[in-house]
């Protein structure tokens, strides 16, 4: 069923323009707000084809979640960018009982760089969009680890360090500095 109405939604989308560039106007018709609840500034990891998913709230004038609105993610056409399952680059949806529709299962098209995804609601003839910047990167999991074993090693620097300068012996009280597996300590010398 969920599939029937997505269908019905990307055929009206087309044919109404709402999927062109320039969403249609309508003079009058209240503006849907719609809130990025996940997504922005996203990165997406090439190597692992693990793309963050993009969650929206679409909310009416007086800023209340809209059930059943339709929403339609708009994937770069060339560059950087995320891909559907299908190959598609609209997914459609309709807003949950909270007004969150979500942009599942994409990843990564394997080109590095920055690119936007459009994302456009319609709820009785109201409108709205708003644009999610997002980047795909080359990302192994020996660089994460020599990311997190650098960071290590700089903390376990400033420890040794401060130590040091705690120790040493300016012609004043001395103190000593002790480590221990589990909880820090320092005290006086003994």
């Amino acid at each position: 069923m969920r599939q029937l109405i997505a269908q019905i939604l990307i055929l009206l989308v087309t044919e109404t323009g709402f999927a062109s560039q320039d969403p249609p106007a309508s003079a009058g018709a209240p503006k849907l707000n719609i809130v990025l609840i996940s997504g922005d500034s996203a990165i997406n990891n090439i190597k692992s084809r693990t793309a963050r998913e993009t969650i929206v709230e679409v909310r009416d004038e007086n800023n209340k979640p809209i059930a059943g609105a339709a929403v339609v993610f708009l994937l770069p056409d060339s560059g950087p960018g995320l891909v559907s399952s299908n190959g598609s680059r609209m997914i459609s949806t309709v807003t949950d009982a909270k007004g969150r529709a979500a942009a599942r299962g994409l990843k990564p098209n394997g080109q590095s760089g920055q690119y936007n995804i459009q994302v456009r609601a319609n709820f009785q003839q109201s409108f709205g969009q708003i644009v999610v910047s997002q980047s795909n990167i080359v990302a192994t999991t020996a660089a994460i680890s020599g990311l997190t074993a650098a960071l290590i090693a700089v903390g376990v620097a400033a420890a040794a360090g401060t130590a040091y300068a705690v120790t040493r012996d300016n012609g004043a009280s001395r103190s000593s500095v002790g480590v221990n597996p589990g909880t820090p300590s320092a005290g006086a010398p003994r």
